[in-house]
């Protein structure tokens, strides 16, 4: 648990460079407006509103780990940083809408996100139930972003060419979430 919590802080403090690059592709004052909420949820506010990259560096003292440890990213397996650092090179780099639908993974994030808060709290009693805080509020933020996002890329999606390129960005973020966890394992050394 420490190890992953501490490995995929780099996927989550990275995650507001990946909406910036979003956001500074996308096509109006409209989109930027809606996108950037992303950034202040991430981030927080500045004025004493903490984001979800707090709130997870409070999962990862609920499981005992020290802050400055894991902020040092000494944890943080070399797969890990090449397919983050990949997804972050993908939203600059690609057409908004490929960017956009690569966060289509939110789609299914409520529903792992609570079996995974139960799982946590059932099967880990030694964890301080305040780390869930990040997953509770995460939640609803992951309903209305998905929602956003899906709703850009059905009406943007208007061939069957962009359709494809919308499906392999939505493959290409799956392979990176999938490149983060056996990035993971094997630093553990478990073989998967």
């Amino acid at each position: 648990m420490q190890a992953w919590v501490a490995n995929r802080y780099y996927y989550q403090k990275q995650i507001p460079v990946k909406d910036a690059a979003i956001l500074s592709n996308l096509p109006s004052a409209a989109h930027r407006r809606v996108w950037i909420t992303r950034l202040t949820d991430h981030d927080g506010t500045g004025d004493g509103a903490d984001g979800g990259t707090a709130a997870w560096l409070t999962l990862a003292r609920a499981v005992g780990l020290d802050e400055p440890y894991v902020v040092s990213e000494h944890a943080v397996a070399a797969g890990t940083r090449f397919a983050v650092d990949a997804y972050v090179t993908f939203a600059r780099t690609r057409p908004w809408i490929e960017a956009v639908a690569s966060s289509l993974t939110e789609l299914f994030g409520p529903p792992v996100m609570e079996r995974r808060t139960a799982a946590i709290l059932e099967k880990y009693r030694w964890i301080d139930p305040s780390g869930m805080a990040y997953f509770q509020r995460r939640i609803p933020l992951a309903r209305r972003d998905s929602e956003t996002a899906l709703s850009w890329v059905l009406a943007e999606a208007t061939s069957p060419e962009i359709e494809d390129r919308c499906v392999d960005a939505l493959r290409f973020k799956c392979d990176v979430l999938w490149s983060v966890l056996d990035a993971t394992a094997l630093a553990c050394g478990v073989v998967t």
